[in-house]
């Protein structure tokens, strides 16, 4: 009968086995997808932070700096008055460049910094599809659409945790761009 012995490293993915009969100390390694059955693959809806924090195109930019500080956001979608849906996102980044800049966050509006039209995922996107779209885009954060409208927002902290998680991710690697 297999004894288990607690792996080298947390999160490892090789347990080690020690079996009767074999003298104390010879190991025999198994990887973990042998003994673990592998999980399903996970989706953007399992990393998600919602409920989002979002922000109209006419607020100053200065109020979104202060609202991403609140909420400990790096990003806010940028939503249309009336209808509520995403027209665009606004980073830490953008910010970051506008005082640089010399530009007072006071002064400028959102919809004069924003990027437009952002890409959005839906909330079954998987976590791999979502890396894919991350990195031929370059985006750090995506806005997730679900049954009702926006429903959270993913960024690229979510994604690689997700992935380095995943007992899949060490076997299959992403394509390069």
């Amino acid at each position: 009968m297999p004894h288990k012995r607690a792996p080298p490293w947390p999160g490892s993915v090789i347990e080690y086995l020690t079996m009767d009969g074999i003298p104390e100390g010879e190991q025999i390694m198994a990887e973990a997808s042998a003994i673990h059955p592998t999980p399903p693959a996970a989706t953007v809806a399992d990393v998600m932070h919602p409920p989002v924090t979002t922000v109209e195109q006419n607020d100053h930019v200065a109020g979104a700096a202060y609202l991403m500080k609140r909420a400990g956001a790096t990003a806010l979608v940028v939503t249309q008055a009336q209808t509520r849906e995403p027209v665009g996102i606004i980073t830490e980044a953008d910010i970051s460049h506008l005082v640089a800049d010399g530009k007072n966050p006071n002064d400028v509006r959102i919809y004069q910094l924003m990027t437009t039209r952002p890409t959005v995922v839906s909330t079954t996107t998987s976590i791999r599809d979502a890396a894919r779209v991350m990195t031929s885009g370059r985006f750090r954060h995506l806005p997730v659409m679900g049954g009702p409208g926006l429903v959270g927002i993913v960024d690229i902290t979510d994604i690689c945790r997700a992935l380095l998680d995943a007992p899949q991710a060490a076997q299959e690697p992403l394509p390069d761009r």
